[in-house]
């Protein structure tokens, strides 16, 4: 009885709505004669068979890959690559958070609420009046050198101070709510600049002040990343209208991909341990880094400003670490 329950949760949630996109997908790529996309831009679909599945298993999203290749490796437009991201992660990540909830993994409901109100306001504002601000090299560089010192906090407290964890926030105070809302809020300016960015602000936020464990906290930030791509899909298509048709045709050439990817991410993340998806998150951090030092080769006023992210970034992350053991919160250990 409760094998057929999951087998009909599955199709509820996961199976129809996937074919359903399938189906649309394919009648408007044999109307519309955009098959010929695929030729001119076989590199995103490739691209993305490894993004989707990094956007499925960790809390960095498939913009965390679409984002740096296409600006770093490809050359495109940050603006392209920004509004691609959070249209591809519209569809991939959104696959993947049917697939959460069809096999009912653990998220972490307060986190998702609180953050999430903050991240939608976040991603609106950031869209409207700080994405257009940003200048590339500069965007680029700061968010490569502020999650390498993320990973660097995460690895002290999980190798060497070889931290406890808790599967779930303790009762969260006034002020300790409005902190997750504006770790959220945060988040999703982030996510308007980089086209990901509320998923890993708040896992960061999470893990390394509450030891909440990355079990728990990565699945929670797929679903997070899932509504800050959807509502900045929107605005860039409906409100501010600058969706580029360059963004559009590697989104479609992308689909059929992310549709699997990510769900199969996600799956892999409910069957390894949490340190093996720490691990992973470091991998991905550090040849995050390394590629952007090598392509655009920072210098002078670039170079010290990123240096200066590290180093704000080191702080900011290493305070929290240290914040968690004055919660006095009882943890519990989830290996």
């Amino acid at each position: 009885m409760k094998s057929d329950s999951i087998a009909k949760r599955k199709v509820l949630f996961y199976v129809l709505p996937v074919l359903a996109v399938y189906i649309i997908w394919g009648i408007y790529m044999q109307a519309a004669g955009q098959w010929y996309l695929f030729r001119d831009n076989w590199f995103m679909t490739l691209t993305m068979v490894f993004g989707s599945f990094v956007a499925g298993a960790s809390s960095e999203g498939g913009g965390a890959i679409a984002y740096p290749v296409m600006t770093l490796v490809f050359n495109i437009t940050p603006e392209v690559a920004r509004n691609f991201s959070l249209a591809i992660q519209s569809i991939g990540m959104t696959a993947a958070t049917l697939w959460i909830f069809a096999k009912r993994i653990t998220i972490e409901k307060t986190y998702l609420l609180l953050s999430g109100m903050g991240g939608l306001a976040g991603v609106v504002f950031g869209a409207i009046w700080i994405a257009p601000l940003v200048q590339a090299a500069y965007a680029k560089m700061m968010f490569v050198s502020f999650w390498l010192s993320f990973g660097i906090a995460l690895f002290v407290i999980n190798h060497i101070r070889k931290r406890n964890t808790r599967r779930q926030l303790p009762r969260l105070t006034g002020f300790q709510k409005g902190e997750l809302i504006a770790m959220g809020f945060l988040g999703g300016i982030l996510s308007a600049i980089f086209g990901n960015g509320i998923d890993i602000c708040t896992f960061s936020f999470v893990t390394l002040k509450y030891s909440l464990s990355e079990k728990v906290a990565t699945p929670t930030s797929v679903v997070l990343m899932t509504s800050n791509a959807i509502v900045g899909t929107m605005m860039h298509m409906f409100l501010l209208g600058d969706m580029q048709v360059e963004a559009l045709n590697y989104w479609l050439v992308c689909i059929p991909v992310v549709m699997l990817g990510a769900p199969f991410g996600a799956n892999l993340l409910h069957k390894i341990n949490r340190i093996s998806i720490a691990i992973m998150l470091y991998l991905i951090i550090i040849a995050q880094f390394i590629a952007a030092v090598l392509i655009i080769q920072p210098s002078g006023r670039l170079m010290i400003v990123s240096f200066l992210t590290f180093l704000t970034g080191i702080g900011i992350f290493f305070f929290l670490t240290s914040r968690h053991k004055k919660l006095e919160l009882e943890s519990i250990t989830d290996e």
